[in-house]
């Protein structure tokens, strides 16, 4: 606990120096000198469009929804391909691109490079796409039972209508990794509005034709017309390459030597959510709904940060691990310290106006005044993350472009033991309240520990 207490101080100390206003302005200044703000920019103008766009599909749902069986039962039938997407489908797409640009800067096999990643996401959607298809029951039945016939069979019916996306956006996400690459950010990004827009059209044009699996259809529609528009843009760019696959060249043996450890240390964090998930079942119908309201607005503040940082800085710190090692961590230090006093600033102001907010934004129709007491008090709770979840993603991002997935996975444990802890003896307390809170204590404790760990990079040079 000294050494991490005295990690903790030092990175207080590092970011925190000096007033915010000056820190932050020096931060935009120096930043507005480089090429890396230009894509920052670009990411995060289109990522703010695409948020109030998924905002009005939120509204939309509060407003035919509100806190019910139906909108429970589609977060549960999400839960599963969600987790399949971030575990093992973006976790390929993360150890992709660090080494894609290395096979790139040595003249390799691009071709090779590229087909053998499109079969191996191909393969993983499909296989875990059949065995989720196959074991739903068992599922259920062990982390959702307790519920009447009618529940299972609402969330089977939509579960149905999702797995195929699986496919989808395996081929979506590497899509996009050969943009980003390419530094086609805006392209990459821009694609994602269609996911939001597909159940905004489901909700306002089909919702009597799909009755209740209208939201899962609108995930059908969003995810097939993302996949069209990447075909689309990627074709006119000619940036896909397919040849024979090629699973014995160096670089490809070092991604595939590093997707065990990434997709461990997704698995973990992913496992978080399964946990406050089974949690919040035990307690009343509504509480996984109003879990996921809380987190809305924090998760929108932290996504205009984090969805432009991490698909920028990836690639990166990917080209300047190449090349100039001891430059990346001077130019994560910079990008660490800016980053997490802009955010406690934003934490600050959305802490104290939580309750309006809630209100102005949800509460109409089925999404009652009692519904915003509920929300507003999980999202303060929330909110306490948003600093050091961000400064984390960017660590993250890090470790993956230098190849130091291994250490991301003790992170990941020691983040899941004390979730399921700190769940434990909060949710006693506090209810669905200390779910909340705990995720918040969970993701503090996580930046300290890598900072930690990247402090002890630094100082050996063990790169």
């Amino acid at each position: 606990m000294n050494i991490l207490g005295q990690n903790f101080f030092d990175l207080l100390i590092l970011l925190m120096k000096n007033n915010f206003s000056h820190k932050i302005t020096s931060y935009i200044k120096e930043l507005s000198k480089s090429a890396l703000v230009k894509n920052i920019l670009t990411v995060g103008i289109v990522t703010l469009f695409i948020k109030g766009v998924g905002f009005y599909k939120e509204l939309l749902i509060a407003g035919n929804f509100g806190l019910s069986m139906v909108l429970d039962t589609f977060f549960i039938a999400m839960l599963v391909p969600g987790f399949i997407m971030g575990v093992f489908i973006n976790s390929y797409l993360k150890v992709f691109i660090p080494n894609y640009i290395i096979e790139i800067k040595n003249n390799g096999d691009i071709r090779g490079f590229q087909t053998s990643s499109f079969i191996i996401t191909v393969i993983i959607a499909v296989f875990f796409m059949l065995l989720t298809y196959l074991f739903t029951d068992v599922f259920l039945e062990n982390f959702f039972s307790g519920h009447e016939k009618a529940y299972y069979d609402l969330i089977k019916s939509q579960l149905t209508i999702i797995l195929p996306c699986l496919v989808i956006w395996a081929i979506s996400v590497l899509l996009k990794g050969l943009l980003n690459v390419d530094n086609e950010f805006f392209y990459s990004s821009l694609s994602s509005l269609l996911m939001p827009l597909g159940t905004i059209i489901s909700l306002l044009f089909f919702k009597d034709i799909f009755n209740e699996s209208v939201l899962a259809m609108g995930v059908l529609i969003g995810s097939c017309s993302e996949l069209l528009l990447l075909l689309v843009v990627t074709k006119t760019k000619k940036l896909v390459f397919l040849g024979y696959p090629d699973f014995v060249g160096s670089n490809i043996k070092q991604l595939l030597n590093q997707i065990p450890a990434k997709i461990s240390s997704s698995l973990i964090n992913s496992s978080n959510t399964f946990v406050d998930q089974y949690f919040s079942a035990q307690l009343v119908v509504g509480s996984i709904a109003a879990l996921n309201y809380g987190w809305k607005i924090p998760s929108l503040a932290i996504g205009l940060i984090t969805m432009a940082l991490g698909s920028v800085l990836l690639p990166y710190f990917s080209n300047l691990a190449v090349s100039d090692i001891d430059t990346a961590f001077i130019k994560l230090k910079k990008i660490l310290r800016g980053n997490f006093l802009l955010c406690i600033s934003i934490a600050i102001v959305l802490f104290l106006l939580s309750h309006p907010i809630v209100t102005m934004v949800y509460e109409r129709k089925a999404f009652t005044a009692e519904n915003s007491n509920v929300v507003y008090k999980i999202q303060q709770m929330y909110v306490l993350l948003i600093p050091f979840y961000v400064v984390g993603v960017i660590m993250n991002r890090f470790l993956t472009a230098i190849n130091k997935n291994n250490f991301l996975v003790l992170s990941s444990l020691i983040s899941l033991i004390l979730n399921i802890v700190l769940n434990y003896i909060l949710v006693e307390e506090m209810g669905v309240f200390g779910l909340a809170l705990a995720t918040s204590f969970v993701s503090i404790i996580n930046s300290i520990v890598i900072y930690s760990y990247i402090l002890h990079l630094k100082k050996n040079r063990y790169v």
